[in-house]
């Protein structure tokens, strides 16, 4: 008998192959399809679909939710958009191995105007030890990629020092270690200290050691370097070369203002597979950009820790030096706005511009973000328009690209796309534009990135796979979130499945726990 089965629904199964109408039948955390009638066949359970879609789960490849998701398991602005699995680790910025719990903590602080500073259910080191975190004790399944700071931080330390021999040999071990416990690669944040202290000679040395344990390079490119627009990518796309790991860049799109067209960032990229070199990317269908606010402050005030940056933002004197090289990361400072604010007097800035914010303040931009971000332990976040939408269709419906997130699980005020990311494009790009069809934007949220990842067993609903499935209505599916009205959850997904148990049911969160980490080689 069969637990669940799931009747009359279009079933697209994530290859790009048009639909098909069957039924698709749960055993314990795996699918068996079923073609023509299903009235005979037992089951403990019925759906009837009628009028849906039944697809894979929806893969994320790009998700800052590697500390929050242990925090809020239910994980629902992400599993509510029909997402099954998350890459977390991303940008560089993982939370394992950490030889060191003083460096762990010095690094969450670092980093949690972008990751969160939340209470943890417990504590680990290894890479293995973080992964049974997740383990039944999540909403969604994870992947886990190996950030290159900790590892220069293991290595190396906090400063911008030239990695020697040794050091790069110490840190191939702690790839070879963390991939041997389930890491899919590694990944760098080259805007973000200290990972981005590794020059394109060090990056190429560690991407060897990822190639030989069949695992890829996921970048967040080196935006400053060079004519900050092609060079950039021509970077990693150096790295893959002189290395020959599989690179994919993470949220790739033409930046407004930009130097050149987005039609000469896809033709590199495309040059470049063309030549038989393995690359993809992701993209998210919004005009907003997110990440936290430390991210314009430049590399020296970095330097030695959070410690340092902390003796900086208070230093008068370097903050002269500040208001003259601190610029807006969008047009204008009146195009950022600031969210995540734990102090009770800080909760008026909220959502508010950070020209608006420095003008309640009676302050110059800089001093008011130094002082938000002392009073606030470094854990300042904003949100801010960055992408040239006119030319974003072209990235998210090109063959290269899948889809990714980068959703910021933080403040009163998130990115939009951490609640619509997913279901606008089913209900913009296919369904009202005609941009991309529906079977090839599911195979992008689904076998594209599970292959990517090695995930043998899932993106794929066939005979035998693992029981991750995502039920949608295609003429009602769309996301509400807006900029100022973010945290609305999107209509018209009504049920996801992880591991073959309901988490989404009839549109209600089930409040079980069934995700798994999904360990590479394994």
């Amino acid at each position: 008998m069969l637990d669940v089965l799931i009747e009359n629904g279009l079933i697209i199964d994530g290859t790009g192959n048009p639909g098909y109408y069957g039924a698709v039948g749960i055993e314990g955390d795996a699918v068996r399809i079923l073609r023509g009638s299903s009235a005979d066949v037992e089951a403990a359970r019925r759906i009837d679909v009628t009028g849906r879609i039944v697809s894979p789960g929806f893969i994320d490849m790009h998700a800052h939710s590697g500390l929050v998701l242990l925090a809020e398991p239910r994980h629902e602005p992400k599993v509510r958009q029909g997402i099954t699995t998350e890459l977390i680790g991303v940008d560089g910025n993982s939370y394992a191995p950490f030889r060191s719990h003083d460096d762990f903590l010095r690094f969450v602080e670092l980093n949690s105007g972008l990751d969160g500073n939340p209470p943890l259910p417990g504590n680990w080191s290894t890479v293995e030890q973080y992964l049974n975190m997740f383990d039944r004790k999540s909403a969604v399944n994870i992947a886990y990629i190996l950030g290159n700071s900790p590892v220069r931080i293991d290595a190396i330390g906090w400063d911008p020092t030239p990695a020697t021999a040794s050091d790069i040999a110490n840190m191939k071990a702690i790839i070879r270690e963390a991939m041997e416990e389930g890491a899919v690669g590694m990944s760098t944040g080259l805007d973000y200290p200290p990972g981005n202290y590794a020059n394109t000679d060090e990056l190429v040395q560690l991407s060897k050691q990822v190639a030989d344990l069949g695992g890829i390079y996921h970048t967040h490119v080196r935006y400053r370097l060079g004519d900050m627009f092609l060079d950039p990518f021509k970077e990693a796309l150096e790295i893959g070369d002189r290395s020959s790991v599989p690179v994919h860049v993470t949220h790739f799109y033409q930046r407004s203002p930009s130097t050149g067209g987005g039609s000469r960032l896809l033709q590199l990229v495309e040059d470049f597979a063309e030549q038989g070199h393995d690359v993809t990317f992701d993209s998210y269908p919004y005009s907003l950009g997110s990440t936290r606010i430390l991210i314009v402050f430049p590399d020296w005030t970095h330097e030695g820790g959070p410690e340092k940056l902390r003796e900086v933002l208070a230093s008068a004197e370097a903050r002269e030096r500040l208001r003259s090289e601190v610029v807006p990361r969008a047009p204008t400072w009146h195009d950022m706005w600031l969210t995540y604010f734990k102090q009770p007097e800080n909760h008026r800035y909220e959502g508010r511009s950070i020209a608006e914010i420095a003008d309640m303040m009676d302050s110059h931009p800089v001093d008011a973000l130094c002082d938000l971000l002392l009073s606030e332990d470094l854990q300042v976040c904003y949100v801010a328009e960055g992408l040239n939408a006119r030319t974003l269709p072209a990235f998210v419906t090109h063959p290269l690209s899948m889809v990714g997130s980068d959703a910021v699980l933080l403040g009163d005020f998130p990115s939009p796309r951490t609640y619509g990311c997913f279901p606008i494009i089913l209900a913009e790009y296919v369904r009202e534009e005609r941009q991309i069809s529906l079977p090839n934007a599911i195979r992008k949220m689904t076998s594209f990135p599970a292959q990517r990842l090695g995930l043998s067993d899932r993106g794929v609903l066939r005979d035998g796979m693992k029981a991750d499935v995502t039920v949608f209505n295609p003429n009602s599916v769309s996301a509400p979130a807006t900029r100022t009205h973010p945290k609305q959850f999107p209509i018209g997904i009504e049920y996801v499945i992880v591991n073959g148990t309901p988490v989404i049911d009839a549109g209600e969160h089930t409040g079980v726990t069934p995700g798994r980490a999904l360990r590479h080689g394994r």
